[in-house]
This record gives C-alpha cells, sequence and structure tokens, in this order.
C-alpha cells in the first residue's frame, strides 16, 4: 500500500472514533503537508505545525520535560492538537468547542504512535539489502 494512503487512512480512523473532530492533517516535520482533511488553509495550518512542533520541542528539552508528546492550542471557538509522530511526521488535530480533551489527546496520541509506525516500517524497508537472487 502506498504510504500517504496508509497515513491518510489512519488520520480517518482517527476522525470516524472522534464525533468532535471538525479537521485532521498530517505534515512532516519541516512543514510539507502530506495528508489533509480541512476544509481550508491546509499548507498553512502544516507550515505553522512543523513551526510550532519545533518551539514546543525545544521548549520541552528547555524544561527538562523528555520527549515531546503533544502541543495543545484552545480557543473560544475549539481546539487544536499537535502530535510528535515519530521524528518525521506532525498530527494535528482540529476538534470542536467542547471535545472531550481526554479523550482527544488519547486517541491523538495513539493515531500519533501508529503514523510513526507506518512510516518507520517503509524507512526499514528502503533500507533493507536487496534480495539475492
Amino acid at each position: 500500500m502506498d504510504l500517504r494512503r496508509e497515513v491518510h487512512e489512519e488520520m480517518l480512523l482517527l476522525m470516524k472514533r472522534m464525533d468532535e473532530v471538525t479537521g485532521a492533517l498530517v505534515c512532516t516535520v519541516d512543514g510539507m503537508l502530506v495528508t489533509s482533511d480541512i476544509r481550508s488553509g491546509a499548507e498553512q495550518t502544516a507550515a505553522l505545525s512543523s513551526a510550532l512542533h519545533a518551539m514546543s520541542r525545544r521548549m520541552t528539552e528547555l524544561a527538562q520535560i523528555g520527549a515531546l508528546e503533544e502541543t495543545l492550542i484552545s480557543g473560544a471557538g475549539g481546539h487544536a492538537a499537535c502530535y510528535a509522530a515519530g521524528p518525521k511526521l506532525v498530527l494535528t488535530v482540529l476538534a470542536a468547542r467542547g471535545a472531550n480533551l481526554g479523550l482527544l489527546r488519547m486517541e491523538g496520541r495513539r493515531t500519533a504512535v501508529r503514523l510513526a509506525a507506518i512510516v518507520g516500517r517503509a524507512s526499514a524497508a528502503d533500507q533493507a539489502p536487496p534480495a539475492r537472487p
């Protein structure tokens, strides 16, 4: 299966598990959009997610609180949560006002782990030595 398609399907599963999710996207840590299911501004959201991820990682290092897991932004109309999905990807989830934040954190983290595994399998397959004839 195509890597981008696997990532997209995993993101859609998250959206099916949580009715309060209004959109999601996956981007690389340098801001390149991988896949998206948000109405508008996907490219800009990917760029901002990447920047937020980098700043949040730096903050966790300075505060000496361990590896970054997530960054949550709450506004009057809802929430945006960014999850580290391994060393290469960032998952951004948009949720409606009143969303169950505990469930969002649990599902976001679970999805981020799955995304990291998908990319890890693909990287391992790319680095495997060619089979002998």
